[in-house]
């Protein structure tokens, strides 16, 4: 079993290696792992951990006990805590995650808040079944973590609009057809799900994996005309990089790559 499915300590984020990838664990299952300070700062510190250590390849952000995150503790809320960290922003992670893939692994909820924690991940993995939405308007809240900026960048402009203006949830099946969760499990193994798919991109030249999401992520405001230009000061020294090589000569010599990170 993972750490997520059984927490060790009363840490309010939990961190577990597995080979190059780090399982990032919500560790407050008994209040819907929602995001306080102390939650906040561990997901911003276990980024930190992630992209500092160049054994690291992906991060896989997960919550214990049968959720995600039910979003910001608004009990904290109203004594005046504010769970932001940084220029990392919100619950540490949705102004500014991982530079390396993040893939959320979502079992039973994820909603408000902790919805747009999933969304600031690049991909996400979602057990059947679970609920992912944007309720804030309900409580005469706005959803003011990404999702209004992420949303529509995931899905059909006029369904995003309808998610963030009524407050109903939608299933993970639902936004699997939209595109907005890349692969669903069987629940209970959304974990298992989302290891498998950092395992297959942490297999890849980790130059070019950070080349790759950085255009992807920076396009939104570019000109075509700036894109190739941006694409040309990013891609351009991957192409030039031992590890290009290496994929070159192990793919001729039917090999797997050994990939050094220059």
């Amino acid at each position: 079993m993972s750490t997520a499915d059984t927490p060790t300590t009363d840490a309010p984020v939990l961190t577990e290696r597995r080979d190059n990838v780090l399982l990032i664990t919500l560790n407050r299952p008994q209040a819907r792992n929602a995001v306080n300070l102390a939650l906040a700062e561990g997901i911003a510190a276990a980024l930190d951990d992630l992209d500092a250590d160049p054994a690291l390849a992906v991060g896989v952000l997960t919550g214990a006990g049968g959720g995600f995150s039910a979003g910001m503790d608004l009990k904290a809320f109203v004594t005046g805590e504010r769970p932001w960290v940084g220029d990392r922003g919100f619950a540490g992670i949705v102004q500014r995650a991982s530079s390396k893939p993040l893939i959320a692994a979502v079992e039973g909820f994820a909603v408000a808040g902790g919805f747009e924690v999933a969304l600031a991940c690049d991909l996400i993995v979602a057990a059947k079944g679970s609920k992912l939405g944007v309720p804030e308007v309900k409580r005469s809240l706005v959803a003011a973590g990404g999702a209004l900026l992420r949303l529509p960048r995931r899905m059909p402009y006029g369904l995003a609009m309808e998610l963030a203006l009524t407050g109903d949830p939608i299933t993970a099946e639902r936004a699997y057809e939209l595109g907005v969760v890349n692969r669903l499990a069987e629940p209970g193994a959304a974990v298992d799900a989302a290891l498998e798919l950092a395992a297959t991109i942490a297999r890849n030249g980790p130059l070019a994996v950070a080349a790759t999401k950085a255009v992807l992520q920076r396009q939104f405001d570019w000109s075509e005309e700036e894109f190739w230009q941006r694409q040309g000061e990013i891609a351009g020294p991957v192409f030039g990089s031992e590890d290009a090589r290496e994929g070159a000569v192990a793919f001729s010599e039917k090999r797997e790559p050994v990939w050094k990170g220059r």
